[in-house]
């Protein structure tokens, strides 16, 4: 098996990421705007995984790095009655050996879709099944697990009763309305019922007296080794049925076996998530603690590689916590063949939305969460992470004919391709929610079985000749026109495309238009909201292959809109520094490749939420502050100009244009003392040309500007009797007198009413006396101080010498 390295297309988008940085450290400081962020013309482009995904995919697999190629061929096979199946097996000619639960039964399944019971026990499932020399079946049941030997009688004639209807199977072009079909549960299960052929007989080969078999794998000499649960325990069964203990774990349940080429028995366990190496003489070595605690499935390459699934998160404790194996739950109600007490089992935890996996015991992935990883061991021990989900689990690992390892999981019944070191492919999504063993098929395909559903499915060697690929739902924000279509790819792939005004494309959209290439690659759809690409991709000598796709559109124009401006008398705004290329609380699309759409969202466009930073302010008495906030329905680049006009006046004089910020200030010294509105004006001009660009204003709400401290006049003060008789007027050309203090040879301050009492006159008179102290009065003179504000904290002082009589 070979890994694949980076992709012209990896190195590509590694160059954009430069570009885009290279642009933003070089034109974001000067404050220069690149050109591309004048033009309206916008593109919607899809070519990243996480992009793809989102789509609806037949017949057509997703590549880890982006892009789309024809999956391999996937037809279902056979639907059993039963709702699980827990293992699958192949013998020499191509008839497969089925291990189902819910029923609990054997089928055998011929190359041509013949299905007949071999094999019903009264456990409650099936857990595994492998095929013996001279065609000999064992199976192991659970719960209180045996191990059978299920044998065709000498002699037999006629393969007993079959299913009368035609085995359900998907043919040529009919391929897609099958899978459509398959949806529905009940028809598959009308369309399967098969007899029990009375041919083959059934023994007990082997009770280990454990709860559990969970796995068995024949040696090149016959023996069979049995995985069991409840002990952690690996017996071995000789060709002449003589069992014996053959390994000890410290582990709950030994879950999956294998051999490698020098006839070691591999071993992966529930409890550590431990891989062993088992030799023929039953010494065991750990070649792998995993981070997870369940190893799932074993797989191993011509080149001496163990590939591991493990699941579930380790719980604190010596060799891990029984529970994830030993959970309990009631058996099912619905358990036909149950004839004993309901036996505990395992409950799945699905991801959102999937089908929970559930069954009448413990089973392999029993109440797995936080997804799955896929372990690569080196021969010479090195381990290593290769692949990893947060929402699949797998069950189940082999490899197909071009040697690509292939994972099968749920609870959303996808099959991975892995190829790399967190490379893969999507390759399918099956009509069931977990995908739970592989076998060997006739002319290099693969056997596939399914739970919940319990299906069986043929899958390659070949591509399928016809894939098709809708992308998700594109939401421009704003009724646009819909321009040319680009594809990047090759093969014969044939694209279309469609646009509406609501978000679900059932619901009235224009048809389904071909983009002809050969007439400018035109989409020729309607203009709309919504929009949607489709690729069909077909057979050829040339694989077909798409790398990307990208569709050119233009918003119609909306005017900007001012949301509130607000100005703050005493404030100054400080404007941030330029070397990250955002300017304060500038829009979104005035620093980043506006126009361009990667994905569900146009970058720059306005799909996403936009964050901007606090304007930084601080008091300065002697500043005026105006901030704004805006934004524009298209994301255009907006540019500002701020007016100002006095009580009275018509005309609005020019403070300060061009500002791409959205706070200004000024020096209140500017503006005589009065009552002013400030106005903001906002224009997309940079986005679009000249004469196509729209603008917005808004108005302040009405403030005042008092920078003029208030006078004092008429200051008279004289001894009296001891006292200091103070008289004065305080005059302000504008707003009310505040207050007014005093202080006598440097004491504190004392404040002081006018003569009214209520202070809320431009002009207001004082008249007041002091007593002088003792000590104060054998002066010869003392100093009166006086200070009076105004509403707008303006102070105005003055000082009066009094001379004693």
């Amino acid at each position: 098996m070979t890994f694949r390295g980076n992709t012209l297309q990896s190195l590509r988008r590694i160059f954009s990421f430069l570009l885009l940085g290279f642009l933003f450290t070089n034109f974001g400081g000067s404050g220069v705007v690149p050109a591309a962020l004048a033009q309206g013309t916008r593109t919607w482009e899809q070519s990243k995984f996480e992009e793809l995904t989102k789509g609806t995919a037949t017949a057509v697999a997703i590549d880890s790095v982006g892009g789309l190629e024809l999956a391999p061929g996937f037809k279902t096979f056979y639907g059993t009655p039963s709702t699980y199946i827990w293992g699958i097996a192949a013998d020499g000619a191509g008839d497969l050996f089925v291990a189902a639960g819910a029923p609990a039964r054997v089928y055998r399944i011929t190359p041509d879709g013949k299905a007949t019971i071999i094999f019903e026990p009264q456990e409650l499932q099936v857990q595994a099944v492998t095929v013996g020399p001279g065609g000999v079946i064992y199976a192991g049941t659970a719960p209180d697990g045996k191990v059978y030997k299920i044998e065709h009688r000498r002699g037999a004639v006629g393969e007993g009763k079959t299913s009368s209807e035609k085995p359900d199977t998907v043919k040529g072009s009919e391929k897609n309305k099958d899978r459509s079909a398959e949806k529905d549960s009940d028809k598959d299960k009308e369309a399967a019922k098969p007899g029990l052929d009375p041919d083959w007989s059934a023994t007990v080969y082997f009770a280990p007296g454990t709860k559990y078999i969970w796995d068995l794998v024949l040696d090149k000499a016959g023996n069979l080794y049995v995985a069991t649960g409840d002990h952690g325990e690996i017996y071995k069964v000789t060709a002449k049925g003589e069992h014996s203990l053959f390994f000890k774990s410290d582990e709950t349940h030994i879950r999956t076996l294998a051999l490698d080429g020098q006839e070691n028995l591999i071993a992966g366990s529930d409890g550590s998530g431990l891989v062993y190496r088992i030799s023929p003489a039953g010494e065991g070595f750990v070649l792998y603690s995993a981070p997870k605690k369940e190893i799932t499935a074993l797989a191993l390459d011509h080149s001496g590689n163990i590939y591991a699934a493990a699941v579930g998160e380790k719980r604190a404790g010596p060799g891990g916590n029984a529970a994830g194996a030993a959970a309990m739950m009631a058996l099912a109600a619905n358990a036909t063949n149950a004839t004993t007490t309901p036996t505990p089992g395992l409950t799945v935890t699905p991801a959102p939305g999937a089908t929970a996996m559930t069954g009448p015991f413990a089973f392999p992935g029993g109440g797995a969460n936080g997804g799955s990883d896929v372990y690569k061991i080196a021969p010479d021990g090195s381990p290593s992470r290769i692949w990893t989900s947060r929402e699949d689990i797998v069950y189940a690992l082999a490899f197909d004919a071009h040697d690509r390892l292939l994972a099968g999981t749920g609870n959303r019944g996808h099959i991975f391709a892995l190829t790399g070191e967190d490379e893969f492919s999507d390759l399918l999504k099956a009509p069931a929610s977990q995908i739970t063993g592989f076998a060997a098929a006739p002319g290099g395909a693969l056997y596939a079985s399914s739970s919940n559903l319990g299906k069986l499915f043929i899958l390659g060697p070949a591509p399928e000749t016809e894939g098709t690929y809708e992308s998700d739902v594109f939401d421009a924000k704003i009724f646009s026109r819909w321009g040319r279509a680009e594809f990047r790819g090759e093969g014969n792939v044939e694209l279309f495309a469609r646009s509406g005004n609501v978000d679900n494309p059932d619901r009235n959209w224009s048809a389904w238009k071909k983009v002809d290439w050969n007439k400018g690659a035109e989409t020729g759809i309607p203009p709309a909201r919504y929009a949607q690409w489709k690729a069909v991709l077909h057979s050829g000598s040339a694989k077909p292959d798409v790398e990307s796709v990208t569709l050119n559109y233009l918003s119609k124009n909306i005017a900007p809109e001012i949301d509130e401006v607000t100005v703050q008398v005493g404030t100054r705004y400080s404007p941030m520094p330029r070397s990250s290329g955002l300017s304060i609380g500038a829009d979104a699309a005035g620093s980043s490749f506006a126009g361009t759409s990667f994905g569900g969202s146009a970058f720059g466009g306005s799909t996403g939420a936009h964050f901007e930073s606090p304007v930084p302010s601080s008091h300065d008495r002697d500043a005026i502050g105006v901030k704004w906030s805006a934004h524009d329905e298209n994301d255009d680049q907006l540019v500002y100009s701020v007016y100002y006009r006095g009580d009275g006046e018509t005309r609005w004089l020019l403070l300060k244009d061009n500002l791409s910020d959205k706070a200004y200030s000024f020096d209140a010294s500017l503006l005589p003392d009065g009552g002013y509105t400030v106005k903001v004006m906002a224009s997309d001009a940079p986005s679009h040309s000249p004469g196509e660009a729209l603008m917005a204003e808004r108005e302040s709400r009405r403030f005042e500007v008092d920078t003029t401290p208030p006078r004092i006049e008429n200051l008279t003060a004289d001894v009296e009797s001891g006292q200091i008789h103070v008289r004065f007027r305080a005059e302000d050309g504008f707003s009310p007198i505040k207050k007014a203090e005093f202080s006598v040879d440097a004491g504190e301050w004392k404040y002081v009413e006018p003569v009214g009492k209520i202070s809320d006159a431009k002009v207001e008179e004082y008249d007041f006396k002091v007593e002088v102290g003792k000590d104060a009065s054998a002066a010869s003179e003392h100093v009166v101080v006086l200070r009076v504000y105004d509403r707008y904290e303006n102070l105005g002082a003055a000082k009066a010498l009094v001379k004693s009589k």
